[in-house]
């Protein structure tokens, strides 16, 4: 069962007009403002239970042992369910899962299989239908969007890698099941009025210019008798995530806090809504990076800062860029001295090019290619080249990078078209953000119910 985030986050589209899939393989899930978020309290670990300091175990456990299929309600999760969905997570994070990690993984999307089913028999208990044509069509999106290929290629390339297109489209289908039936049973049933709303957009406006950083976090809960154990776990995950892995499939994955349902984002939030210890973490960290595992109380966090910005603030890194790319690249083997002399022999000449008109005489003279892009926003480049074309004026150029494998470059400035002012979320969009945080709240009760009233057997 996982824990309440202490920053609750919706975790579907506006409206729930579209499924949210796993892994994502479908993207429509957007962050809620910072000033709509709610605190959760978190709960005592045993609740109203009456749990001795040193128990006494009758009977004997292994821990070890791995049940590896589960029958719930009645419905067979097979091996081949669990193997095929993992291929999936394995995929996502380019295959480098270690066999102590796959144990953990296994178990996870034996919880994830079984949380599914339980949502796709709720939903044919409300007499809510979900079509092949349907899930067909959901499929076919995904294929196009997230994987760039048609559907014939994407069945051939599932089962490449050890998965089907029938455990992605039963994945599917659980998507658009939970969101028919939440639309049905809890969002008519939830109501943000006028007032709430204007609040919450006066406290924006009062917040203008201020900063929001928008976090992932991964929460593992901890106890006294558990703490190393779990501690030594988080940082195995940093280790993966460090090495490559994606933080949004580890999160959905082990992350115990609600907001693991779409891959740990908390949104844009203020530093003043997370917990002191993880608020002083991302006080000093940059876009882009990896802290933890964080003591925080009840367990550890680990903290992904996705992006910063300022309340109702047009950021400059939205800026649309028009860039000129010039490139050499080396014959294999080369000498690195012969490499870091051509690569300054390049530079010089690349000082001498004034303005974009003369890139490409400049590039015929060099040997090298061209490439031109007119409408990339500084905020897609890396960090490091934000900053510097973000301080060029038109004509200028970056100074060279690259490597002796990948060659090296430098970019242009052709132009830049700046931001306008940002106006920030209009009623209605505020007021449909707000519902659905409350929709997703009541999700997660509901999800919580369903585990608790069902009949699962082990094998």
């Amino acid at each position: 069962m996982k824990r309440s985030s202490r920053i609750e986050h919706r975790s579907g589209s506006s409206r729930f007009g579209r499924s949210v899939v796993l892994l994502g393989l479908v993207a429509t899930v957007a962050a809620p403002i910072a000033t709509s978020v709610a605190h959760a309290q978190t709960a005592d670990a045993s609740g109203a239970l009456n749990i001795p300091d040193n128990p006494r175990i009758f009977g004997k456990t292994d821990p070890n042992v791995r049940r590896a299929t589960a029958v719930v309600n009645g419905e067979i999760i097979t091996g081949t369910d669990i193997d095929q969905r993992l291929a999936l997570i394995i995929n996502a994070n380019g295959g480098k899962v270690n066999p102590e990690e796959m144990d953990r993984l296994r178990l996870q999307v034996l919880r994830n299989l079984i949380d599914e089913t339980l949502q796709i028999q709720e939903a044919k208990a409300a007499d809510i239908d979900i079509t092949d044509d349907e899930v067909m069509e959901t499929y076919t999106r995904v294929a196009s969007q997230n994987f760039g290929k048609d559907v014939a290629a994407l069945d051939k390339y599932l089962a490449g890698i050890g998965s089907s297109s029938a455990s992605l489209k039963r994945q599917i289908k659980g998507e658009l099941a939970w969101q028919r039936l939440l639309r049905r049973n809890v969002q008519p049933f939830i109501n943000v009025s006028d007032e709430e709303v204007k609040e919450v957009m006066d406290r924006l406006n009062a917040a203008k210019g201020t900063e929001e950083y928008r976090i992932g976090e991964i929460y593992l809960s901890a106890n006294d008798q558990n703490r190393a154990q779990v501690e030594a776990n988080a940082q195995k995950i940093v280790d993966q995530l460090k090495q490559g892995g994606s933080f949004v499939a580890y999160a959905r994955q082990y992350s115990e806090a609600s907001t693991a349902a779409v891959g740990g984002d908390l949104g844009w939030i203020k530093l003043a809504q997370l917990p002191n210890e993880l608020a002083a973490a991302a006080a000093t960290m940059a876009a882009g990076q990896l802290t933890g595992p964080v003591p925080v109380s009840g367990g550890f966090s680990i903290i992904y800062l996705i992006d910063k910005r300022q309340v109702l603030t047009a950021d400059p890194r939205d800026a649309v860029l028009a860039l000129k790319q010039i490139s050499i690249s080396f014959p294999k083997g080369i000498a690195e001295k012969d490499a870091t002399a051509r690569a300054a022999t390049f530079a010089a000449a690349v000082k001498e090019i004034h303005g974009c008109g003369e890139a490409e005489g400049a590039a015929s003279k060099l040997g090298a290619t061209i490439v031109a892009n007119d409408q990339i926003k500084a905020r897609d480049l890396p960090p490091a080249l934000q900053d510097m074309l973000l301080k060029l004026s038109v004509g200028e150029a970056t100074a060279p990078f690259g490597s002796i494998e990948d060659g090296v470059r430098v970019l242009l400035l052709c132009g830049r078209d700046d931001p306008k002012q940002a106006a920030g979320p209009n009623f209605d969009q505020l007021q449909a953000q707000m519902e659905d945080e409350r929709v997703n709240k009541r999700a997660q009760t509901y999800l919580r119910d369903l585990r608790r009233d069902a009949v699962i057997e082990y094998d």
